[in-house]
């Protein structure tokens, strides 16, 4: 037994040697010119201060070599420094896990942008937010907001509100979406004011488009049926949609390449987010749609033949004289869409659903078709050379997918084969403009909302609907020039 006390003491007083040599060995590389064996000696000894003071001074004259010693210990701050240091390769990434799990919030965070796995990229975020690192509590929130988690991003978004204007554009834009739109305006033109160009062009709508109710619309006047023959409205459910709709309703009244088209477009219209029934699967077809019934009374009262709804998410599409755009299309998606509304096809491999329908109707404006006597209809070829003589006829791929060869009136690869590729031959102006002129060749909005009606079995409202798109297939707006607003209410 006094053997044994004796050996716990001759312990207790190495282990306090040893505790004044570390602190001795700190003391002595304050002053020494060499200071980084003395700090290594202390690190061995485990003292956090020295191995602190000797990341620090490896850091400052870029000693590669003191730094891979303190790894060795399991050091995670000289882990991310040295990371840092040697560039990418596969040392790399062993440093940057060593420095994420020794806790440095820096390394937790590239760690975290570098996986590929979301969960562990949402674990590795959060480590790295808990211990109050706001680029890693930014990049949480925009992970949040990214996989439609709002109530967990915002928390985040009010840490770094103060100090992002990022943050601070996207707490406003989520606040004005939840219903609180005082505080998510003046969180919007906070940002705008601190320079941030979507919380300007923002912050712009609020004043130039004030939410309107669709039963409380104001008229408008169109200019005259010959300039007009295609009335284009634009309506849009919440800020994001209506920055957008304003953006392409822009463009469009300010395209040359359409400027002598028989078409004209009022600005957009704000609705409320629950003014129209909306999916981005609309009925379960993939696509955006909505019930238009709600805008038979816009249709009354502003007398336009086809609407422009655009919504927050959803493939872009037309229906009738209903097209949907969502906040992320392009102006040339517009414009592609649009030429649909006059019967124009996709010049890119059609599905085969679709193949059926237009190569077997052989009713497009801009396709031909290979036929036992030559090109059909004849007739459309006709009227190519008619509108531009010597105009060249090209294979195109639409109807690959139903092993029928079709032809178009050019070489090139045209807005109808890629909406982006921004060509739109003269020819095919001309074939616009010639059906954009005759009433019978294109569907208005009129047909959706007999048909929207008819499927709720509201026989009287589909009644008169059906009874306005007969009418203008066969005269034209001239022959709703005596009264459509007042015929239906």
């Amino acid at each position: 037994m006094r053997g044994l006390v004796l050996a716990l003491l001759a312990m207790l007083l190495l282990a306090g040697d040893l505790a004044r040599d570390t602190a001795q060995l700190v003391r002595n590389a304050t002053s020494a010119k060499f200071p980084q064996s003395l700090l290594w000696q202390a690190s061995q000894q485990g003292s956090e201060l020295a191995q602190s003071r000797l990341v620090e001074l490896a850091v400052a004259q870029g000693q590669q070599y003191w730094l891979e010693r303190l790894v060795s210990l399991g050091n995670a701050d000289a882990a991310w420094q040295l990371y840092q240091l040697v560039g990418d390769d596969e040392t790399t990434e062993r440093l940057m896990r060593l420095a994420a799990k020794g806790n440095v919030p820096e390394a937790q965070l590239e760690f975290a942008l570098s996986t590929d796995d979301p969960a562990k990229r949402e674990t590795w975020l959060l480590r790295s937010a808990r211990q109050g690192y706001l680029p890693a509590q930014a990049a949480l929130a925009d992970w949040y907001i990214l996989h439609q988690k709002p109530d967990l991003a915002r928390p985040w978004l009010e840490k770094t509100a103060t100090v992002y204007t990022q943050s601070t554009f996207q707490l406003g834009r989520m606040l004005w979406e939840q219903g609180d739109t005082k505080s998510g305006r003046q969180y919007i033109e906070q940002a705008a004011q601190q320079g941030h160009e979507l919380a300007t062009r923002f912050s712009r709508m609020f004043d130039r488009y004030p939410i309107q109710r669709l039963s409380a619309l104001s008229a408008v006047k169109w200019p005259s049926a010959a300039q007009c023959q295609q009335r284009l409205q634009f309506f849009a459910t919440s800020l994001s949609a209506i920055e957008r709709a304003h953006s392409l309703y822009q463009e469009l009244i300010n395209d040359p390449r359409l400027a002598n088209l028989p078409l004209c477009a009022q600005a957009p219209v704000w609705l409320k987010s629950d003014a129209l029934n909306c999916s981005a699967s609309w009925l379960g077809s993939g696509r955006l749609g909505c019930d238009v019934r709600p805008l038979a009374a816009a249709v009354s009262q502003r007398e336009f033949t086809h609407a422009i709804v655009v919504l927050d998410q959803g493939k872009a599409n037309i229906e009738n004289g209903v097209m949907y755009l969502d906040i992320t299309d392009t102006y040339s998606v517009l414009v592609h869409e649009l030429a649909h509304f006059s019967g124009f096809v996709d010049e890119y491999p059609l599905s085969q659903r679709l193949a059926a329908r237009y190569c077997e109707r052989r009713d497009a404006p801009n396709l031909v078709f290979e036929g036992p006597a030559g090109l059909e209809p004849q007739e459309t070829a006709q009227n190519w050379q008619e509108l531009q003589p010597g105009v060249e006829i090209h294979p195109a791929k639409s109807c690959d997918n139903a092993a029928i060869q079709a032809y178009k009136p050019s070489s090139g690869i045209t807005f109808l084969e890629h909406h982006d590729s921004g060509e739109i031959p003269p020819v095919y102006l001309k074939l616009w403009r010639q059906r954009l002129v005759e009433p019978s060749t294109h569907t208005p909005i009129y047909m959706n909302l007999f048909q929207a009606f008819h499927k709720q079995s509201q026989t009287a409202e589909a009644g008169v609907w059906l009874d306005i798109f007969e009418k203008y297939r066969a005269g034209g707006l001239e022959a709703l020039a005596d009264g459509q607003g007042s015929s239906v209410q």
